[in-house]
């Protein structure tokens, strides 16, 4: 299983680097989680590796803005320049304000931290207290990730609305203002969630797909990459959006936990894609007059059904969840 994971690595790697149109990149949105914490690897980013990445990007052209910049952008249609990045930072944890903040400060690049409340109410141990995310507030921007960070997917409507008015009330009366931007926990959503999301307001929302932000992008479904351990930067910096696609087949999770078949729309001048089951990998499939239709018979593992259409180097993502 290892080696066919690393060789579909491999094989992406190889087509990006390889692609005519690899210079031709969106802009990116990255998440960071924990910083300089070993304890944590699956979610952890060392000090050096972030002062790698700073670095590329300082060398290589790229611009770091503000992530309001880059949603006023998309809400005005406008066409989104190949070097803008975006830093964001999930459930504001205190290894950011310890380790993380100070290389901010070093190269002077804007970010934005989505709240995660009651860790912080309280006082969990590896959490930012009020105070120290006040001191923050002075070098980037808070935005709303939940109160209590749960699985919302798995819970009712009234659960969903609690949490909320429970976590905007907090972040309101400590920050003064009301959040525009909310980020799914755990990156997981579903119908009800994304209704009621808009209900409340928010002028964006954003996920943790891999993809990249284009004009034309879907303002409650930003793709953001996440930089853990030690990402493949190069390729996810080339990784453009795929437009005009249709995710045809399949429509939810598959109640037996079987994937059956992937069937989908892209350009009609495709002629090679990509499909990506979570878990199972990346297979080379033929497109004919721009449809994509893969039959196959993978156990989905998890509560968590992730899709991806690769073709040349634009990607699209979709998440299904299950009960």
């Amino acid at each position: 299983m290892l080696k066919r994971f690393q060789l579909s690595i491999l094989l992406l790697l190889y087509l990006l680097t390889t692609s005519s149109s690899l210079l031709q990149a969106d802009a990116h949105i990255f998440v960071y989680h924990r910083f300089g914490d070993t304890r944590h690897p699956s979610t952890n980013t060392s000090i050096a590796e972030l002062r790698k990445e700073f670095n590329y990007f300082k060398k290589n052209g790229y611009k770091v803005v503000k992530l309001e910049t880059l949603i006023n952008a998309l809400k005005e249609d406008r066409e989104i320049p190949d070097n803008w990045i975006v830093l964001t930072i999930d459930d504001n944890f205190k290894s950011f304000y310890t380790k993380g903040l100070p290389i901010f400060k070093e190269f002077g690049y804007p970010f934005t931290i989505f709240l995660y409340l009651k860790a912080t109410q309280e006082g969990y141990k590896d959490y930012t207290s009020f105070d120290q995310l006040r001191k923050i507030a002075k070098y980037g921007s808070f935005e709303y990730h939940s109160y209590a960070h749960a699985h919302m997917v798995n819970m009712s409507e009234k659960e969903i609305r609690e949490d909320f008015d429970k976590g905007l009330a907090i972040f309101e009366k400590e920050f003064g203002i009301k959040p525009k931007y909310f980020v799914y926990p755990y990156g997981e959503y579903n119908e009800q969630l994304e209704r009621i999301t808009k209900e409340y307001g928010f002028e964006a929302v954003l996920n943790q797909n891999m993809g990249a932000v284009s004009k034309g992008t879907d303002i409650f479904d930003i793709d953001r990459c996440a930089l853990v351990g030690k990402p493949k930067l190069k390729t996810y910096l080339n990784f453009d959006e795929l437009h005009n696609v249709e995710i045809v087949e399949p429509t939810s999770y598959p109640k037996n936990g079987i994937l059956t078949r992937v069937k989908a729309k892209v350009e009609n001048s495709a002629k090679k894609a990509f499909v990506y089951i979570r878990g199972h990998g990346w297979r080379p499939v033929k497109v004919k007059d721009g449809i994509i239709d893969y039959k196959t018979s993978k156990k989905i593992k998890g509560k968590r059904m992730k899709i991806g259409i690769q073709v040349g180097t634009k990607l699209k993502v979709k998440v299904f969840m299950g009960e």
